[in-house]
C-alpha cells in the first residue's frame, strides 16, 4: 500500500532539515514510539505502541537511512519490524524531501508499506486515514518543540523574561496513540469515503 502524506513548518529548510536529521531529538515528538537503541548515525533500534479501537499493538524493530541527499533535502528511510504478540510485521520504505517556500517549509512523505499477518487485515481500510492523523500530530509537536527551543531558556510563553537561573524548558512530548478516538475517527472516514465514491460513481 503507498501512503502520500505532507505537513508545512514555518522554519527555514536548512533549519529544519538539520532538526529532521537528529533522530534522538525528534524521537519525542512519534506519537506511540519509543528509541531503544542508538546502533550507529544511520540505523536504530525502536518500539512502536498503538491502539486500534479495543486491539492493542506494539511493533519492535529497526529503521535505517538507505539514502540521504544534502542538496535536495531527500532523505530515504527504511523501517521494519514484528508484532510483539503475533498478529504479524510490517515493512515501510518512506521516502520524505523538503521543499522550502517564503515563510516555511512543507514535508512531504511517500510510503510504501506491506503488512503481513493479521494486522494486515485489522489495518486494510483505516492505514490511510491513520498515518494522516498521526502525521499531523507530529508536525504539531514538532513545530512546538522547535519553538520552545528559540525561546530563550525559562521564557514563558506569554513573552515574559526568563527569572535568573531558570531551567531550559522541558522538550515536548507528542500525546500517546489515542485508541478508540483514533480508530473510530479512521472507521468514519473510510465511512465517508466509501460514500463518496459510491454517489461520485452514480453521479458520472
Amino acid at each position: 500500500m503507498e501512503i502520500e502524506n505532507e505537513f508545512t513548518v514555518p522554519a527555514p529548510v536548512d533549519r529544519l532539515w538539520a532538526y529532521l536529521l537528529d533522530v534522538e531529538r525528534i524521537a519525542p515528538c512519534m506519537p506511540g514510539a519509543e528509541l531503544t537503541e542508538t546502533i550507529d548515525e544511520r540505523s536504530w533500534k525502536g518500539k512502536v505502541n498503538m491502539k486500534l479501537g479495543p486491539v492493542s499493538l506494539s511493533f519492535a524493530g529497526t529503521v535505517a537511512m538507505e539514502e540521504r541527499d544534502d542538496e535536495t533535502h531527500r532523505v530515504v528511510l527504511h523501517a521494519k519490524g514484528m508484532e510483539q504478540k503475533g498478529k504479524g510485521a510490517a515493512n515501510a520504505v518512506v521516502t520524505s524531501w523538503l521543499e522550502p517556500g517564503a515563510d516555511a517549509t512543507t514535508v512531504k512523505m511517500r510510503a510504501d508499506i506491506q503488512l503481513t499477518g493479521s494486522v494486515a487485515q485489522l489495518s486494510r481500510g483505516l492505514l490511510p486515514e491513520v498515518t494522516r492523523r498521526l502525521t499531523q500530530q507530529f508536525a504539531d509537536c514538532l513545530h512546538d518543540t522547535m519553538r520552545a527551543e528559540e525561546a530563550p531558556a525559562g521564557e514563558a510563553a506569554t513573552g515574559e523574561e526568563a527569572a535568573p537561573g531558570a531551567a531550559a524548558p522541558a522538550p515536548v512530548r507528542a500525546k500517546p496513540i489515542s485508541g478508540i478516538r483514533l480508530g473510530l475517527a479512521a472507521i468514519w472516514a473510510a465511512i465517508v469515503n466509501f460514500f463518496r465514491k459510491l454517489f461520485g460513481k452514480r453521479s458520472a
